[in-house]
């Protein structure tokens, strides 16, 4: 099938020779402060939050290219923020600070709070204030958080690193010989040019935040908490996580929350100490975003549809997701070129492994890095050969888009990369 384009957003960012490299770096606290419904299991349906474990934040690192600017923000949350939030904080930022470009991303923590809920009669509004109150607050602090990195922005050096990881993650889906698994540990590594102090640590590594069981109703970064906080105090660098593409993808069991966050950390932290920065002679920036539509696998349309979705989660979510559906399933694709050999891809789903494991085959770079969960939220992009086998992540009732859907956005990101490569 093809998908029929919705807005495109295409710019040809080559700056100068004698152009800045520049990055700074930020946070903000994005933890509800009143009891909300909890995002990522169902059987939840809609209790409230309890308390919680530990912080959720938004990381945000601020890179200008040659006068190009680009915010990479990292979010302790299920997914990014719901459509209206996200057109709302790239607005605010481009106002403010004039970053035109953005991967949001959340973490993909199932600890995080519903983000879906609207102000309307049947979908929020009277029964769920306090998450209308939190959408507000958390707008407010990721524009915050970017604002301030790009208050901060330095002239930096720069370096990528990746290395395989066996034993960290699993493919929790297929029964298929050999699995699928994303195995690469990705690091971006930003040093201040003028002091050689770190900057900032940009890690991107694929595996479900799902180490804390449903019966939790506390707020957590998950694994991807202990990870942060181990890798920026023994560096000194703050630290964005941007998940992979892990639909299919699971973290070991046995280390616990804790254990598996530090011992990944550790990891990072040895591959970032052996990564050496360098200064940045010609800076370039390219940025092409669309957004694709596909034709539904479900009618969300249909009441019986919707009182079942209804009764699976809670009455007042279905609303939203059959609001959002109403074009057809429309994820967002963004795709960066930095500095002529770093890609960036940014998908608004949980794309499954192989997505992300052929793509890096194919693209030709130096370095290629993989956002899920990225600038929106379209649910699980299983491959053609996973929903030709079934299963949980690619079947029809959490996965609405049509078969294909994912290769055809892989195929357009490849193509895009060569245009930019020229």
């Amino acid at each position: 099938m093809t998908p029929r384009h919705l807005t495109v957003v295409a710019v040809l960012c080559w700056a100068p020779l004698s152009a800045q490299f520049r990055a700074g770096a930020a946070r903000r606290d994005i933890t509800p402060s009143e009891p909300v419904p909890m995002w990522g299991y169902g059987d939840r349906h809609d209790k409230l939050s309890t308390g919680t474990l530990d912080p959720l934040y938004a990381d945000a690192l601020v890179i200008d290219a040659g006068g190009k600017k680009l915010a990479i923000v990292g979010l302790d949350l299920g997914r990014a923020p719901a459509e209206r939030s996200l057109q709302i904080i790239r607005k605010r930022i481009k106002d403010e600070a004039g970053i035109e470009y953005s991967f949001i991303a959340g973490s993909h923590t199932h600890n995080g709070p519903v983000l879906e809920l609207s102000d309307a009669p049947g979908k929020g509004q009277g029964k769920f204030d306090a998450s209308l109150r939190y959408y507000k607050q958390m707008e407010d602090s990721i524009v915050a958080a970017i604002v301030e990195a790009d208050k901060k922005l330095v002239p930096a050096r720069f370096g990528t690193a990746s290395k395989q990881l066996d034993g960290w993650n699993v493919n929790r889906h297929t029964k298929i010989e050999p699995k699928a698994v994303e195995r690469e540990l990705a690091l971006m590594r930003f040093d201040d040019a003028a002091t050689g102090k770190p900057i900032a640590i940009v890690v991107n590594w694929t595996g479900h935040p799902t180490t804390i069981p449903s019966s939790v109703l506390k707020f957590s970064a998950d694994y991807v908490g202990a990870l942060k906080s181990e890798v920026t105090a023994r560096t000194g660098a703050a630290t964005i996580f941007m998940q992979g593409a892990a639909g299919d993808q699971s973290v070991v069991k046995g280390k616990g929350t804790e254990g598996y966050g530090k011992a990944l950390g550790d990891e990072i932290v040895k591959l970032a100490s052996d990564l050496k920065t360098a200064d940045v002679a010609a800076p370039t920036l390219v940025v092409k975003e669309d957004r694709f539509a596909f034709k539904p696998r479900v009618d969300f349309g249909n009441s019986m549809v919707s009182a079942a979705y209804g009764k699976a989660f809670f009455p007042e979510l279905i609303p939203n997701f059959v609001d959002e559906y109403a074009d057809g399933v429309r994820p967002r694709l963004t795709v960066a070129l930095l500095n002529g050999n770093i890609a960036m891809i940014g998908a608004s789903g949980e794309f499954f492994s192989n997505h992300s494991i052929r793509l890096k085959q194919r693209a030709r770079v130096k370095q290629l890095f993989f956002f899920g969960y990225s600038n929106g939220y379209h649910q699980y992009f299983p491959t053609i050969e996973a929903v030709a086998e079934g299963g949980y992540g690619a079947d029809s009732t959490v996965s609405p888009v049509a078969v294909g859907a994912g290769e055809q956005l892989m195929n357009t990101a490849l193509i895009w990369l060569y245009q930019m490569l020229r």
